[in-house]
């Protein structure tokens, strides 16, 4: 082994008289005798072209590996996968989306291990790009920097992919006829980037940030501009100097900065995925995160901003006056994070806030603490005899927070979507989705075309809508996902009926079945669990492999 500490790993690969047709492969991809001697960088980029959140990254990887190589190392650029969710919702297709993140992860894990890299940058965009690759960093658990890919601009008229899914829903009910519904549908995406308010996307990557994973101001940039250009290229030297402390994901990804991560995302208003996939990557790392923990949090944490979907703002206006630094630094100083988290600076976090300005005077985008959106977090966990090891719902307050209704059940989100179109589903239902699980769907997929259509139909403080499946970032309205145990493992929300009583209780944190306990061990008897919908390929291994909701979520578990 090389006496280079920095090259623990690739030296293994490169070093010695064995180890010479290594070296003559790396040659023909433009290695030199003095590139053997550097520390080898993986630059992992989720580069497509088949969605606007990734289409840059290309470029981006480029510009991480110059700065790793401009610091001395020896960057490799290698590809892992992206779907995108704002294409395949509402399909067959998203079953894929949950199954995706873990991919990206078994991905990265499989070209470093294999390749010998000592460090790692990795590249994300779409949603499930980002804790795909904290998770991958995070098995490996070397010197590694996550960039955000950064956020798309704001469509005409201040438009965004929800407006579209919205407008859907507008068609349905005669406010809004097809050729308004197509003029949103071209003007409402302008180019690359993620989608713009603080839905999965924006709100994974604050949360990163906030971790200590990313370069200050990573998370609040728009994704073509200089700024992500040039965070790029310091993430790439970052790697380098990490690799000079020794300063692995484990000395960053504790859980102190896992609470971290959680009170800045509640004070963004941030979406319900960053439950199901903080989870998935405190326990990839072995840091012990539950449902709870979430909820104590949010018992001292207000949501400050003013953030699409349920707020007016979109991220590249929050990019604007500062991103989320200054609402850190804010954080910081009021007690409410840890300033003595290590991170990929190689600095405190507290260090890095250090000099931070505060927001320009008279910005309305995140409120003062004496005058939040809401006073608690707007993330909700609840339990009851519908949910006994828990759901998570997301009630800003403007929905609400007690809804009780009668049960209309439906069998997949489909089934429910037509419903809510034909006019069907009406004010004082609650929507049962089930056999939407990890298991059941196989997949999780998200309700974002249900929520939007409701919303679009002007009902959403009329409806609630409740699912073992899980959220968009853009979903709002009175919803409430990752019903556990899920309706697949014969759950009690897999014994619901056309017509039972549900209370929702955002106050007292419950979700309840009227039903007796009697009532619910007779239907238990004659419940029958659904034949697999998948007996081979990736989404049956997934059935197969995967954790609950309240776990993460994972498929690596022992």
């Amino acid at each position: 082994m090389s006496e280079d500490k920095r090259r623990q790993y690739s030296s293994q690969v490169v070093d010695g008289i064995g180890k010479s047709a290594s070296r003559a492969m790396l040659r023909a991809v433009g290695f030199t005798d003095e590139d053997f001697k550097k520390p080898q960088v993986g630059i992992a980029s989720t580069w497509s072209n088949l969605t606007p959140c990734n289409m840059h990254i290309n470029r981006l990887a480029e510009e991480s590996a110059a700065g790793a190589d401009e610091a001395g190392g020896k960057s490799l650029i290698f590809n892992t996968i992206t779907i995108s969710d704002g294409i395949a919702n509402g399909t067959e297709g998203m079953k894929y989306s949950l199954v995706s993140r873990e991919v990206i992860a078994d991905s990265i894990e499989t070209v470093a291990g294999c390749e010998g890299f000592d460090g790692l940058v990795a590249i994300g965009g779409c949603d499930k790009n980002m804790p795909g690759c904290i998770m991958g960093l995070a098995r490996l658990n070397r010197p590694s920097v996550f960039v955000y890919g950064g956020t798309i601009l704001p469509g005409e008229n201040h438009t965004d992919i929800i407006s579209v899914f919205e407008a859907v829903g507008a068609h349905a009910q005669g406010k809004m006829d097809l050729i308004e519904v197509k003029q949103i549908e071209e003007k409402a995406i302008p180019g690359a980037g993620s989608c713009g308010g603080m839905y999965t996307a924006n709100t994974m990557a604050s949360a990163i940030e906030a971790m200590g994973m990313s370069l200050p101001g990573s998370s609040a940039q728009n994704a073509v501009s200089n700024n992500k250009l040039e965070d790029c290229r310091a993430a790439g030297a970052a790697v380098l100097h990490l690799l000079e402390k020794d300063i692995k994901p484990s000395d960053i990804m504790t859980r102190e900065a896992f609470e971290n991560a959680i009170t800045v995302i509640i004070t963004l208003g941030g979406s319900t995925n960053a439950v199901l996939h903080l989870i998935a990557m405190a326990n990839t790392i072995g840091v012990e995160l539950t449902l709870d923990d979430f909820a104590e949090i949010g018992k001292r944490v207000p949501v400050l901003a003013d953030l699409r979907p349920s707020g007016h703002y979109m991220m590249s206006e929050l990019v604007a006056i500062g991103g989320i630094q200054p609402l850190m630094k804010r954080l910081l100083d009021r007690g409410l994070l840890h300033g003595d988290c290590m991170t990929v600076t190689g600095k405190t976090l507290a260090e890095n806030l250090a000099d931070v300005a505060p927001y320009p005077e008279g910005q309305q985008i995140i409120r003062d603490f004496d005058n939040p959106i809401k006073a608690d977090s707007h993330l909700r966990i609840l339990y009851g005899n519908l949910a006994p090891t828990g759901a998570v719902a997301k009630i800003t307050g403007k929905e609400g927070t007690h809804f009780t209704g009668r049960a209309r059940v439906f069998h997949s989100e489909e089934e429910a979507q037509e419903r809510i179109l034909d006019g069907s589903v009406v004010a004082g239902d609650v929507l049962v989705i089930r056999y939407e699980g990890p298991k059941g769907g196989p997949g999780m997929r998200e309700m974002l075309s249900p929520t939007s259509a409701i919303m679009g139909r002007g009902l959403g403080s009329d409806v609630a809508l409740i699912t073992d499946g899980r959220f968009s970032g853009g979903s709002h309205g009175f919803v409430v996902g990752h019903i556990t145990p899920e309706a697949a493992e014969g759950g009690p929300i897999a014994l619901v009926e056309e017509g039972d009583m549900i209370t929702i209780d955002a106050v007292e944190n419950r979700i309840v079945l009227d039903v007796s306990d009697q009532e619910l061990a007779r239907r238990l008897e004659t419940w029958q669990a659904p034949e697999p919908k998948y007996k081979r390929g990736v989404l049956a291994k997934f059935a197969r492999t995967v954790q609950s909701a309240s776990q993460g979520a994972i498929t690596d578990l022992p």
